[in-house]
């Protein structure tokens, strides 16, 4: 077993990964960004590391300063978790070439079989598993989708090769839409996947998507741990997974897992990996449910852990991510297919920090100033942060999981009834909200939504109406008024190395706490022609109506320069923020007398974008 494992990660599956190794008897490293110095994850290691600015790009994604990392603390493997690098074949082969250390994960060489889309569609297809009619070679060209929407009928769904998530994922309803979402999924393939290659695949409009967690050992080992329902999405986008699928009879989740056993063995595969999946819902038996004449198809491989893993977890009771760690260290798994029992049933629910009133929106900033998640029987929580903490929105919206289970269906939703109204959070807006009026949707609780209910037919006054019930606010939107509190966090690091001492003071004057941080913090640099380049004190040396970010993210695109003329309503340039694009317009027509801002930039909501003149 491993003396000490590194966590490439953050969040709650950074901790999730913690707590098996400290069940293990592993000791734990944390990695964090400049935006993470005071992270519930930093605050569970054993050791932490500071690997970079905000920009995952410059630290999470930084595979140089990850394994630089992981030298400093002399670990002997890395967890990747999900996200960031958890599919780079590329920082998976790095890592096994580097002595000392190994990759918890699969090999470099089933990750590029297997988690490059295309590659994988050719495995299964060669493995007699179906596959959705599709592209087995990436595609550049909009020529392209329109030939294959005219083939077989649009809408077409563009995918990037390296994606998961929903990340990378146009859907291309007629041929005059097929140019802007073809670079806007290559854009978000290379943003969030460093890897701008895409494929087609048909649109299935009636679909479930239902997929099955593998777990092999390198003794050629392959359990299958039964299915999970993924098919309550938001633009591709999971928000409640569930298991056993309420669709499914059981001849044809017999079907499904079989098929993703084959696709395992056909892809030299071990570690803990989830094979995806859509099922037609056209026709269902006298009970209602898809029996084993329905079809399915394959659809991409996770060669990682998943986000809903804790569904297959609570309805097995087998530890995934502590069987991560031993097959990684070679050792062979202990049960037999035919020892994997499913008992009862398991929701998750993402605890997204969203306004789900508003598209979904994410928070643009906050505290958690009150924290207090819900417990009892049936009930699981799988977080980091804790009450006080920032709200971080450089990354991924979700910042908890909810995981209830029950005997049955029927309890498994009572408990997350009574779960959903116990957890509380304020300082910024979330999705329970949400969750709570899904739990009293007919559609739902029937097991008859597909992929598309979310964004096609469920009435949006209704997720208005729950917001307006169970939303909270935050003390400085209702207008409390809060005892002054000085908090001195003091944060110094040597070698790269963490070490942080706190003071809380009252009646105090506040400091700046950049002042006296190794390393310093403090203003960004003067932009070339003079003044700071954020909308603060400053400001432009440019004269006209300065464009500042309404909330944080990375600069994806730059359409305009220094002296270009815009029209009011022309995108000037496009802003990532938890993993959502957003159009920046010019609001009135000018003359664009400074840029301020580079593509693959970081900026905070108010920094200066733009002066139109």
């Amino acid at each position: 077993m491993f003396d000490k494992v590194l966590v490439a990660n953050r969040g709650e599956i950074a901790v999730r990964v913690m707590r098996a190794c400290e069940e293990l008897g592993v000791g734990t490293v944390a990695v964090y960004s400049d935006a993470d110095k005071h992270a519930g994850h930093v605050r569970y290691a054993d050791e932490a590391f500071n690997v970079g600015p905000a920009r995952a790009a410059d630290s999470y994604n930084d595979g140089e300063a990850v394994v630089e990392a992981t030298r400093k603390a002399d670990a002997d493997a890395i967890h990747p978790g999900y996200g960031f690098m958890a599919e780079n074949a590329d920082f998976a082969a790095r890592v096994e070439g580097t002595d000392g250390i190994t990759w918890i994960g699969p090999s470099s060489d089933a990750m590029d079989r297997l988690g490059e889309k295309t590659h994988a569609r050719t495995v299964m297809r060669d493995a007699d598993v179906p596959i959705v009619p599709g592209t087995t070679e990436p595609i550049d060209d909009p020529e392209q989708v329109i030939e294959f929407g005219e083939e077989h009928g649009f809408p077409v769904l563009i995918k990037a090769e390296g994606g998961g998530g929903g990340m990378g994922q146009e859907v291309v309803e007629g041929p005059e839409a097929a140019e802007e979402a073809l670079e806007t999924a290559q854009r978000e393939g290379e943003a969030y996947f460093s890897n701008a290659s895409v494929y087609l695949e048909r649109f299935l409009d009636n679909a479930r998507h239902v997929e099955v967690q593998i777990l092999a050992d390198k003794h050629g080992n392959v359990r299958h741990l039964g299915e999970r329902d993924c098919s309550l999405q938001r633009r591709q986008q999971k928000v409640i997974e569930e298991g056993p699928s309420p669709a499914l009879t059981d001849e044809l989740r017999e079907e499904i897992a079989e098929a993703a056993r084959r696709g395992a063995d056909a892809g030299n595969y071990y570690n803990a990996g989830t094979f995806e999946f859509l099922v037609e819902d056209e026709e269902r038996n006298e009970d209602g449910l898809l029996d084993a004449d329905t079809d399915f198809f394959f659809l991409e491989v996770n060669t990682r852990i998943q986000v809903e893993h804790t569904v297959t977890e609570e309805l097995t009771d087998i530890d995934i991510v502590k069987w991560q760690i031993e097959v990684a260290a070679g050792q062979e798994i202990t049960f037999d297919q035919d020892d994997v029992e499913l008992e009862g049933h398991a929701m998750e629910f993402r605890i997204n920090a969203e306004n789900a009133a508003n598209e979904f929106s994410p928070a643009t900033g906050g505290t958690y100033e009150v924290y207090d998640p819900p417990g009892g029987i049936g009930v699981r929580v799988d977080d980091a942060p804790r009450q006080g903490d920032e709200l971080v929105t450089d990354y991924d919206s979700m910042i908890a999981k909810l995981i209830t289970s029950g005997e049955d269906r029927e309890e498994c939703i009572a408990r997350g009834k009574r779960a959903l109204a116990g957890y509380e959070i304020q300082g910024f807006p979330t999705i329970v909200p949400f969750h709570r009026m899904m739990l009293t949707d007919e559609p739902f609780l029937d097991g008859r939504h597909t992929t598309k209910y979310l964004d096609d037919d469920l009435d949006p006054e209704r997720i208005d109406a729950a917001q307006e019930r169970w939303g909270t606010e935050s003390a400085e939107q209702s207008g409390e008024e809060e005892e002054e509190v000085t908090e001195r966090e003091f944060t110094v690091e040597v070698n790269g190395k963490r070490f942080d001492v706190e003071l809380e003071e009252r009646g105090a004057p506040p400091i700046n706490v950049g002042e006296v941080e190794a390393g310093g913090g403090g203003s960004r640099p003067e932009r070339p022609g003079g003044g700071d380049s954020s909308s603060g004190d400053g400001g432009s040396s440019a004269a006209g109506d300065e464009i500042t970010a309404e909330m944080q993210g990375t600069i994806l695109e730059v359409n305009v320069t220094e002296s270009d003329d815009v029209e009011a309503g022309d995108v000037i340039c496009v802003l990532e923020a938890m993993k959502m694009e957003n159009d920046i317009v010019a609001e009135r027509g000018g003359t664009v007398t400074d840029v301020a801002v580079d593509e693959g930039e970081s900026v905070d909501m108010g920094d200066l974008l733009f002066v139109i003149g």
